[in-house]
């Protein structure tokens, strides 16, 4: 695994744009209401451009569809937050999702489980998913601040990769550690080496982007393993909730911030 940081070969305000088209604009507190996301679909239809996606619970999915245009997916969380083995309840939520017509699944990993030694429930859990949402983008959630050792987060990833995913996601957002450059670096280079995964599979970065700052870590990563025609919405995407603001400011001239490009991490 390399050690030399990545930097990014573009300026704040390109990273900026990318984040944007990369965006997964997220709400998932336990309260959300339909009007609730109203108001995060109208703000995913930016005045900068549409981000990549809107994602939201299982059960506002249809409600999110219905206000966003074709060109803005609507994902949806299964077994989420707590990463349980129960492949019954996973299997509902992500039939709920695909009856609701989203398009894309994000599933959370039994970690739990991972970490106990039992990769059997974890293979189990993902195939059963994957054939639930058949033709629908499949994001996987490995909890990676949960994970912690990047032996875990690296078989966490395999398993992932090996269920069918069409993406590795680093985190819920619920937990104290979230995305860091260190778990993405191991998830990166799993996909690269990924026999199968690895010309068409993306990673997600999620939870505690704030800025379009912070964001071009993860760009310079996802360039550095993956190429930098994987910075597309098809193979990255950052999940975050209040980052477009930040963008929005930053392609507005108005980010207040000298940033440093070169100094990778």
């Amino acid at each position: 695994m390399t050690t030399t940081p990545p930097t990014c070969s573009h300026d704040l305000s390109s990273s900026a744009r990318i984040a944007l088209a990369c965006l997964d604009l997220t709400s998932l507190n336990d309260a959300d209401t339909e009007d609730d996301i109203a108001k995060l679909c109208q703000r995913a239809q930016s005045p900068f451009g549409p981000t990549a996606a809107v994602c939201v619970w299982p059960r506002l999915a249809a409600f999110a569809r219905a206000q966003l245009p074709p060109h803005i997916a609507v994902a949806a969380v299964a077994n989420f937050p707590h990463g349980n083995t129960d492949v019954d309840a996973a299997v509902r939520d992500t039939q709920q999702i695909v009856q609701a017509g989203a398009q894309e699944v994000d599933v959370v990993l039994p970690y739990k489980a991972l970490m106990a030694g039992d990769e059997a429930s974890v293979t189990r859990l993902l195939s059963a998913v994957r054939q639930a949402c058949p033709g629908r983008v499949l994001k996987v959630i490995l909890e990676t601040g949960e994970l912690q050792t990047p032996e875990l987060i690296s078989r966490a990833s395999q398993l992932a990769l090996d269920a069918g995913a069409d993406f590795l996601k680093t985190s819920t957002g619920k937990t104290p550690v979230n995305a860091t450059p260190e778990a993405a670096r191991v998830m990166l280079e799993c996909i690269a080496n990924h026999s199968c995964a690895q010309n068409h599979a993306g990673f997600k970065a999620s939870g505690g982007i704030k800025t379009a700052q912070e964001a071009i870590v993860f760009e310079a990563l996802t360039q550095h393993y993956l190429g930098a025609e994987a910075l597309t919405a098809k193979r990255f995407r950052i999940g975050a909730s209040s980052l477009l603001n930040n963008i929005e400011a930053v392609l507005s001239g108005d980010s207040g911030t000298t940033p440093n490009i070169s100094s990778g991490y």
